[in-house]
């Protein structure tokens, strides 16, 4: 079981990677959509933009390798195609064991980069909607992840002042954001390790 810092007074966690194993269903859909464009979209890679919202993550490979990708085409077809996987998603229980222990005890949300949309059907398939009444996403922000937008909405709507949540992220970019926004972070990568299959 993950030990939580005693002076936590609210607990926020990332979707993708943290609550949900969608992180292979979300490479498998990126490497389908940027593969016919040349880009090499191998884990480290994949690893270095998690927690970007789709379209950041387009204009970054643009930038990474020259390509000029539509993004709406190529964010479509990442999102058709990752659709097809969602069903297969399953909780990692590292972590919703933690979200089912501090259920009631603890203020609870998630901060994730993914779409409204995206969000709500992940937590419906892992069977975790009922214990988060507070959920941003990328359609509630203006500045995604690494900026600390996402996490200070969080607290602000639990009413908790930042130096007192817990942040549960596994993205790089998602912990920046919540050191940034003066959270303390528990990294799932020293509890759980993420395999890529090709």
């Amino acid at each position: 079981m993950i030990e939580i810092p005693k002076q936590a007074k609210a607990l926020i966690f990332d979707l993708d990677g943290t609550i949900a194993n969608t992180m292979q269903n979300h490479f498998t859909a990126w490497r389908k959509a940027v593969s016919p464009y040349g880009i090499d979209f191998n884990a480290n890679l994949f690893m270095s933009l998690t927690g970007m919202p789709r379209t950041a993550t387009i204009v970054k490979l643009n930038e990474l390798f020259g390509t000029k990708m539509n993004l709406k085409e190529v964010g479509a077809i990442k999102s058709t195609h990752f659709k097809t996987l969602v069903d297969l998603t399953k909780e990692i229980s590292v972590v919703a064991d933690v979200v089912r222990k501090y259920h009631t005890i603890l203020p609870m949300s998630v901060g994730t980069g993914s779409t409204k949309s995206g969000a709500k059907k992940t937590l419906e398939v892992v069977e975790m909607s009922h214990f988060f009444d507070i959920v941003i996403t990328a359609d509630d922000i203006e500045n995604p992840k690494p900026h600390p937008e996402t996490f200070l909405k969080c607290a602000e709507l639990m009413k908790v002042h930042p130096h007192d949540c817990v942040v549960f992220e596994d993205g790089i970019l998602g912990i920046q954001a919540a050191k940034e926004a003066g959270m303390m972070v528990i990294d799932i990568n020293n509890y759980f390790k993420m395999e890529f299959t090709f």
